[in-house]
């Protein structure tokens, strides 16, 4: 009877053992935690937060002080504002100048229609002279057989002389209106020379304003950055760890705010002997056991997306079916998360 119990004994014993070592590797639950950081500095006038809570990506959370940024970033649009107004009257002003081109053009084409053309205003004359020429020699010779009188021939020289005094006069006339002609010419060409200028000018002050502008835009640029980095969001959809800061503190850059770790998906750090390593691959599946404590357990599928390409000493809190190894290997088993899982919460691994 006694050698029965013995025998009982030692199989609960041996059962009990087996079942403490029913596993292939232990580890640990944790999950991607974010810190996240202030952008700007600043008075943080709200953060509407708690830990524990679920937030959205990209939502805002709180934001900073930023009276000053908003002031800056309407001077620059006031002085966006002048500027632009100022462009408008400098294009107005071109459109005048123009303008006065055109009219000096005008004015000038009207100026050169007038200017005479001296052989076509004097030709008639000139034929008259040449007339009164042939009719003097025809009646000098009359004269010399006594056909005709001397007052004849003198009469002729008398016309001649003048008509050859009324072209003199005439060309002079018409030389001296075709130059006060080119003389308003020349000077309507200095005005088209002048409006030219200031044309010239305009669109050097144009380019001003536009240079203006470019360093203004790039200034306010810089203030909605500013602002932009004043609202507080979350880069991730997750679970609020930890709230480092609250409203009416001062944040400066890189000031941790609070942690954020999406729990919808948590991975077991599990820890592999370098014997075990040709067993496991990534994207391999397998078996998560969590350990809630007393008797409380609850079976779970993973996957292997991570393995350490180094060893390192076995953690203290890590148990392995070897307990004389002293080197293994960090894996990574994503589990999704029922809502059970808790970061630091002990799990272990079945490969099989």
């Amino acid at each position: 009877m006694k050698k029965i119990l013995f025998i009982s004994l030692l199989a609960i014993i041996a059962t009990a053992c087996s079942n403490e070592n029913d596993f292939d590797a232990t580890g640990t639950f944790e999950a991607t935690e974010v810190v996240v950081a202030a952008k700007g500095s600043g008075e943080i006038k709200a953060l509407n937060i708690e830990e524990g809570q679920i937030v959205e990506a990209d939502t805002q959370l709180g934001y900073l002080d930023m009276t000053q940024l908003e002031l800056q970033k309407n001077q620059f649009d006031a002085n966006n504002d002048n500027l632009t107004s100022t462009q408008s009257q400098l294009d107005a002003s071109k459109d005048q100048m123009n303008s006065s081109k055109q009219q000096i053009d005008a004015t000038r084409a009207a100026t050169s229609s007038h200017v005479l053309d001296l052989e076509r205003q004097v030709a008639s004359m000139k034929q008259q002279i040449n007339n009164l020429q042939k009719e003097k020699a025809r009646f000098s010779a009359m004269l010399k057989d006594n056909a005709a009188s001397q007052k004849q021939v003198d009469d002729i020289e008398y016309q001649i002389l003048v008509l050859q005094k009324q072209l003199a006069a005439t060309q002079d006339q018409i030389n001296a209106n075709n130059q006060s002609f080119a003389n308003q010419s020349q000077g309507y060409d200095a005005q088209k020379k002048g409006v030219d200028a200031q044309i010239r000018g305009v669109e050097a002050q144009k380019k001003g304003i536009e240079a203006q502008k470019r360093s203004n835009n790039a200034q306010k640029g810089i203030v909605e950055n500013q602002i932009a980095n004043s609202i507080i969001t979350s880069p991730v959809k997750g679970t609020i760890l930890t709230k480092y800061t609250q409203a009416g503190e001062y944040a400066t850059p890189g000031k941790p705010l609070f942690k954020v770790a999406d729990m919808s998906t948590v991975y077991l750090r599990a820890y592999f002997t370098s014997n075990q390593l040709s067993d496991i691959k990534l994207g391999q599946e397998v078996t998560v056991v969590a350990d809630f404590g007393g008797d409380k357990t609850r079976d779970y599928t993973g996957k292997i997306t991570w393995i350490s390409s180094e060893s390192e000493f076995t953690p203290k809190s890590i148990q392995t079916k070897d307990s004389r190894v002293n080197l293994v290997y960090a894996v990574k088993i994503a589990v999704h998360n029922d809502g059970y899982l808790k970061l630091g919460l002990s799990g272990k691994v079945k490969l099989k």
